[in-house]
């Protein structure tokens, strides 16, 4: 598989850090050449020159924050006016939240909602069209262990992660036998940014976690073998067989006893 897309284009989003930016630098080395979006094009701008002095890599790089509902169009036309043509899309774009409903920011929910689910719906679509006609291409759709099950006071981004397993595990049978591939990652808790962006800091020093560099072989690992969903780690395969084993009250309940944030007095020294 790599060896046909070696020289061709992918889109990345989220591509400043974390699993996006290790996601540029695994297909960077695999030979691909890189759309790289997100939000700070400082970062997306370093990257780029980093890449192609190692690997040769040509990059286009796009600041646009994709919460925002004209960016998945603008993207994708400005792509198309440089000729580009994506033979990979990996939608790694997304964010957290965890909290109590007494204070939920519905403004950051929504937001959440647009990126995590519509954002990454209408890139899909956009480009599936271009990979139809040519009768190849791939598709890599970040989902998470939290899509197996509810995820109390993180109820939203579980259920957007849910929705993105289900959608790219419908496509992926759809789409079988046309030469396109659709694959969901359902990575558990990897090292990055996002448990202190989601309001949990220091959760990454109370449980195992995997690396990005873990995450991301193993991703593309899956994909090049025409998987549609892959879940690194045996432990976190493991757990999403408990939890259709349980029933669905105990499941959720037990999801308590990790996300119910602590009173702020008791973090206190």
């Amino acid at each position: 598989m790599w060896k046909q897309l070696a020289n061709q284009w992918a889109l990345v989003t989220g591509a400043s850090s974390g699993l996006g930016e290790e996601f540029a630098r695994q297909l960077a080395a695999r030979g691909m050449h890189l759309v790289l979006v997100a939000r700070r094009g400082e970062i997306l701008t370093k990257l780029s020159a980093e890449l192609h002095l190692q690997h040769g890599t040509r990059c286009h790089v796009i600041q646009a924050d994709l919460i925002d509902p004209a960016a998945p169009k603008r993207i994708l036309d400005e792509i198309a006016q440089q000729g580009i043509t994506i033979e990979l899309l990996v939608n790694n774009a997304g964010f957290g939240v965890v909290g109590e409903v007494d204070n939920v920011d519905v403004d950051r929910m929504l937001d959440m909602i647009r990126l995590n689910v519509l954002a990454l719906t209408e890139l899909t679509y956009r480009v599936l069209p271009g990979m139809l006609e040519r009768g190849r291409g791939a598709i890599l759709n970040m989902s998470s262990l939290s899509a197996f099950q509810p995820v109390a006071y993180m109820g939203v981004y579980a259920a957007s992660k849910a929705f993105v397993l289900h959608f790219s595990e419908a496509l992926h049978c759809e789409l079988r036998g046309r030469g396109i591939t659709v694959t969901a990652v359902c990575a558990g808790v990897t090292r990055t940014q996002f448990f202190d962006i989601a309001g949990a800091s220091g959760w990454l020093q109370k449980h195992a976690s995997h690396t990005v560099d873990f995450v991301v072989k193993r991703a593309l690992k899956a994909l090049s073998r025409g998987k549609q969903y892959t879940v690194p780690g045996w432990r976190n395969y493991l757990l999403t067989l408990l939890v259709r084993i349980a029933s669905r009250a105990r499941v959720v309940k037990e999801s308590t006893r990790f996300f119910r944030p602590r009173p702020k007095d008791k973090r206190l020294p």
